[in-house]
């Protein structure tokens, strides 16, 4: 057990002195909304740190208060005082694991998600086996006789966020070079993701024709692995710091003087999922203490952008068409990590706008986590449920007939809410609606006489 004295927090710049202790941020925030626990906000967490600071508190002591916190930074967009919150828990996290002061099933649990997670190939081995199950009957057995709860409700929740698994799943198929369908005008690199490739392959699939037919040559670097985003957002710096050097060397072998790629340097770095965005534009800090990787991460982190981020900058130059032969209402979801973490509201609905006959509105409470929050809905399954619960509700409240969400683990977050309301909401990323809408997909597919307009278009999106 740590004494108060190792469990100090050496805060940089005084973090927590700006707090005034005003409680703007507990009605933004997830864990406050759910527990309704001061020690369970960004005031009291605040306040448990001055504690720790002042030596008369220990951290393993207050642990828990810490682990019940999503990092979706709503706290940080509300507040009136700039507290730099998403600054303080990314200092803590690492404090949390150094101390040792979860379970061996929590840790063990942890463990086997970071030696999984990031690792495509791995996760690739370890579901191949269940790509029978994933959206059969047998799912579907399994989860109404409640027999997976036999297995604890981590293991449970994993297999309730499960997506049906086709062979895209199972490779990435792409070629390193995609050309420009019309005049270029921009070259990027694009990073896949290691979540998205597996549950969402059809996400990048939508991203590449999207900038191709927008005048966007793309380069996709073979065997790219995880950003780090997963182990990022829980304070596992030394794997983070090994994946992020792991990735800039997989875009530096293809692009530059004599590479694959071609010498022609890339206008951008363009990523689809937010949460991968977030840390993407961070490996100035991630790799700030490794010489000479630090050289490269600061330029790489500073040609970081969201796809959507990306387009909205560039201007669509493809012709859009309807989706449906009637008109179509969209409900947006923000990723914490776009809206809170990288300041992105505008892009998604600046493109979306653009398609004809999609109208566009928001949820009441746009700026609360949905519960996903990296693996947080796997380590707090039941936290994780009940917010999941309370976001599928106010999407639905606004009669918007499917959902938009530009990150893989808010979207398999928000299907596996849907399941159980009374109208499900197909979820789709930006991506695949502008590639719908450009492709003409399912145009004649809908007419004012069906019941469910979007249901075959959900369908569609599987097996495009």
């Amino acid at each position: 057990m740590a004494t108060p004295a190792q469990s100090r927090l050496p805060t940089q710049e005084h973090l927590t002195d700006p707090c005034v202790h005003c409680g703007f941020c507990l009605s933004t925030c997830a864990s406050y909304r759910i527990l309704g626990t001061e020690t369970d906000s960004p005031r009291g967490r605040i306040h448990f740190l001055k504690a720790v600071e002042a030596g008369e508190l220990n951290l393993a002591a207050v642990a828990d208060h810490f682990d019940s916190c999503l990092g979706c930074y709503a706290c940080v967009t509300a507040c009136p005082s700039g507290v730099r919150y998403d600054q303080l828990i990314a200092q803590v996290r690492p404090r949390l694991n150094d101390l040792q002061v979860r379970s061996p099933w929590q840790r063990l649990l942890r463990q086997a998600l970071f030696a999984l997670l990031p690792y495509p190939d791995r996760l690739r081995w370890l579901l191949a086996p269940l790509r029978c199950y994933g959206g059969s009957w047998l799912q579907t057995v399994a989860r109404r006789s409640r027999l997976t709860r036999l297995f604890g409700p981590e293991i449970s929740a994993m297999e309730a966020l499960l997506p049906p698994l086709g062979p895209s799943s199972f490779q990435d198929g792409f070629p390193l070079l995609t050309p420009a369908r019309a005049p270029r005008r921009a070259r990027v690199g694009l990073v896949l993701g290691c979540v998205q490739r597996l549950f969402e392959p059809e996400v990048n699939a939508a991203v590449v024709r999207v900038l191709a037919a927008n005048g966007v040559e793309v380069v996709i670097p073979p065997r790219q692995g995880c950003c780090g985003a997963v182990t990022d957002h829980q304070g596992e710096t030394a794997q983070t710091r090994a994946l992020a050097k792991d990735l800039v060397a997989a875009f530096a072998k293809v692009v530059g003087p004599g590479k694959s790629a071609g010498a022609e340097p890339l206008d951008a770095v363009l990523v689809a999922a937010s949460g991968c965005g977030h840390t993407l534009k961070h490996y100035h800090r991630i790799l700030e203490r490794d010489t000479p990787w630090a050289e490269g991460g600061r330029p790489f982190a500073g040609g970081v952008r969201d796809v959507q981020e990306f387009l909205a900058e560039l201007g669509l130059s493809a012709p859009l068409q309807p989706l449906a032969d009637q008109p179509l209402r969209a409900v947006i979801h923000d990723p914490c990590h776009m809206i809170h973490g990288q300041g992105i509201t505008a892009a998604p609905r600046q493109l979306l706008a653009a398609i004809p006959g999609l109208t566009l509105t928001s949820p009441l409470d746009a700026g609360v986590c949905c519960g996903s929050a990296g693996i947080y809905n796997i380590l707090q399954p039941e936290i994780a449920a009940q917010l999941g619960e309370e976001k599928c509700e106010d999407l639905t409240a606004t009669q918007a007939q499917l959902c938009v969400s530009a990150n893989v683990g808010c979207t398999l977050q928000l299907q596996q809410g849907f399941q159980a309301a009374a109208k499900p909401l197909p979820v789709f990323h930006p991506a695949q609606l502008l590639d719908y809408s450009i492709r003409g997909v399912g145009l004649s597919r809908f007419s004012p006489g069906m019941a469910s307009p979007v249901s075959t278009l959900g369908h569609a999106s599987r097996s495009l």
